[in-house]
């Protein structure tokens, strides 16, 4: 019943030495590990804190990693993979990150094997769209690469492992529907259409004369449903002439279409030719101008697959060529610039290295030519504008004339119509050539016809800097959606694809994101100037190379891409904005017998100004 004092030392001494070693387990074994976990955790967490997922994007991996940057070279990190995007962050001071959503990805391959040797020399390698390309590097046991090779090619190539592309995923909301931007007859209306010269024809509504044209269509009034359908016949894929724009004064237009039918034996169609001539006369021109964009060996050689040109036979008509060259042509020539200016520009041979990728010669001829088909409606002349099938060089040449001539499409709203009604209507296919969520980067579709084009409105807004409402930074959003995959803008070949797909009900359009927020895309130096035809100088003197869009990648180039001019104004507004927010301030604080009011009053030579911003307009300011 009482405890031996000896075995009671024991017992306690026991205990003690239980305590002792439990203590040292609990200190130097678990709360290393505990404290290793919480500061894993936390970095991930700090790695994270930089993005915000987007509504309806979700993680799929993250890894460490070591990005094999080409500007500050091996840099440790991790890198978190999306249904949307590529997010890495470098764990050390130099704070690199890149935020790559996953559809400007082009190409993934495997860079070395299990054998490789060399420090980072096992990895992948990764081709971008939008003028770069990355590589990370992994630990070589253990096949470290597979999860994320394989989780990359599924989610940026969705299209190809039957996936839906993210725009489909999105949940995003905006104040604005993006989609209801663009509204053909309305567009017409604007224009003054209809009248007793052109008509608007529904034959297309269920796409049935022209799979790749709109439902809404501007025909000439003398031209029956009947006629259309036998011109439909002999035009390449049934891209009948069709309006675009007409000037509001002399009443020529820009009509669009593809090439005639005449293949190699010639053959000719008399609708055809009287469906020309009706274009003709719809503003009482004396001869019809065609151009055909190609050069006109090119135009020969489609003889042979049964395409062609328009000839003599075409009475009342002149053809003339434009050539500007093919869609192959531009996507080896876009590659030689990535190849030069990406991941360094050679200082030492620049200008030669520029002129051999050929790049501004073709921006030079594009403009060339839409400078001619807009001097030739401004000066009364009807044109018809074509290449082979009417979706690539043709959109280009339409919509840069309209542009030039047309100062509703200078403005922010009235650009997005432009671009709605001439590319995304009239059926360029940006499914084929940018390749969405599709693997076959080797595709001969694939052509920066869009790029080129937004290329040469950035030219134009370079040499007239007044006359754009929208800046540089909507052009820069633009291209970057046209890879991304986030809206439903740029998706598919043509409207009767998108009806398909119900892109319009089942996601996001390009223009609720820029229109909600549509400060930042706005030009300080904008002046409207309603009746102002632009005639661009186009020669190699005078263009230049867009660099804050195929060097932006680049930080030394990244650190001057603000104007200084630029940034200047916009100081010099929000000062203002600043001033007549306190104008208003004052005016409601003050009492009808304050020192303001009576000063305002006293003073019979001014009358009053009854609210802040005519007060404003009395100041003299320098701006």
């Amino acid at each position: 019943s009482t405890w031996n004092p000896v075995l009671l030392f024991h017992l306690r001494l026991t205990s003690f030495h239980t305590f002792v070693y439990l203590f040292y387990i609990l200190m130097f074994v678990i709360m290393p590990l505990h404290n290793n976990k919480t500061s894993r955790e936390s970095l991930k967490m700090d790695l994270l804190a930089d993005v915000s997922l987007l509504p309806g994007e979700e993680r799929v991996i993250d890894k460490d990693i070591i990005y094999i940057c080409p500007f500050s070279g091996a840099l440790k990190g991790k890198v978190f993979i999306t249904n949307y995007r590529l997010y890495f962050k470098s764990s050390d001071d130099s704070a690199v990150m890149l935020n790559v959503p996953l559809g400007v990805i082009c190409r993934v391959e495997k860079m070395g094997g299990a054998s490789s040797r060399g420090e980072n020399s096992y990895g992948l390698d990764i081709t971008c769209k939008d003028m770069r390309n990355l590589r990370f590097a992994l630990k070589q046991e253990g096949h470290s690469r597979r999860d994320i090779f394989e989780i990359l090619f599924r989610y940026a190539f969705p299209v190809s492992h039957g996936l839906s592309l993210f725009a489909y995923l999105s949940q995003e909301k905006y104040e604005e529907n993006g989609w209801n931007i663009y509204k053909p007859m309305e567009e017409f209306r604007r224009q003054g259409l209809p009248n007793d010269k052109w008509r608007i024809s529904f034959i297309n509504k269920s796409y049935e004369l022209c799979d790749t044209y709109p439902t809404v269509l501007a025909v000439p009034y003398k031209a029956t449903e009947e006629d259309l359908r036998k011109v439909a016949t002999f035009r390449s894929r049934g891209r009948i002439p069709v309006l675009s724009w007409i000037h509001r004064e002399n009443q020529a237009v820009i009509a669009r279409c593809s090439q005639p039918l005449v293949g190699m034996s010639g053959k000719r169609n008399k609708d055809d030719e009287r469906y020309l001539d009706l274009v003709r006369e719809a503003n009482g021109t004396s001869k019809l101008i065609i151009y055909d964009a190609r050069p006109n060996v090119n135009a020969v050689a489609n003889k042979a697959t049964g395409g062609g040109y328009e000839g003599d036979e075409y009475q009342n008509a002149e053809l003339i060529f434009l050539d500007i060259h093919n869609i192959h042509v531009m996507r080896e020539s876009l590659k030689k610039l990535k190849d030069i200016v990406y991941p360094n520009v050679e200082e030492s041979h620049w200008l030669s290295s520029l002129e051999s990728t050929h790049w501004l010669e073709h921006i030079k001829l594009v403009l060339s030519g839409a400078i001619q088909v807009a001097d030739k409606v401004s000066s009364g002349n009807s044109v018809v504008v074509h290449c082979s099938d009417g979706w690539d060089r043709t959109a280009q040449l339409t919509s840069l004339a309209m542009l030039m001539l047309d100062s509703h499409y200078r403005t922010l709203r009235g650009f997005q119509v432009l671009l709605e009604k001439e590319w995304i209507s009239f059926g360029h296919k940006f499914a084929s050539r940018i390749g969405h969520g599709d693997k076959n980067h080797a595709d001969q579709d694939r052509s920066p016809i869009f790029v080129q084009f937004i290329d040469c409105v950035w030219q134009m807004t370079k040499q007239f800097p007044t006359a754009f409402e929208f800046n540089e930074r909507l052009l820069l959003t633009i291209l970057d959606h046209l890879y991304s995959c986030r809206f439903g803008t740029f998706l598919y070949n043509c409207e009767s694809a998108r009806d398909q797909h119900e892109v319009r009900l089942k996601t996001v359009s390009l223009w609720s994101l820029v229109n909600s927020s549509n400060d930042i895309y706005l030009n300080p130096f904008y002046t409207p100037e309603s009746g102002r035809v632009l005639y661009p100088v186009a020669s190699m003197r005078h263009l230049e190379l867009w660099v804050s869009y195929y060097i932006r990648w680049n930080p030394r180039i990244r650190q001057q891409q603000q104007s200084p001019v630029e940034q200047r104004y916009k100081e010099l507004l929000a000062l203002r904005d600043e001033y007549l927010k306190k104008l208003e301030e004052l005016e409601l604080s003050d009492s009808p017998s304050s020192h303001l009011a009576h000063s305002s009053t006293s003073n019979t030579s001014l009358p009053a100004p009854s609210t802040p911003s005519q007060q404003y307009t009395h100041l003299q300011t320098p701006f």
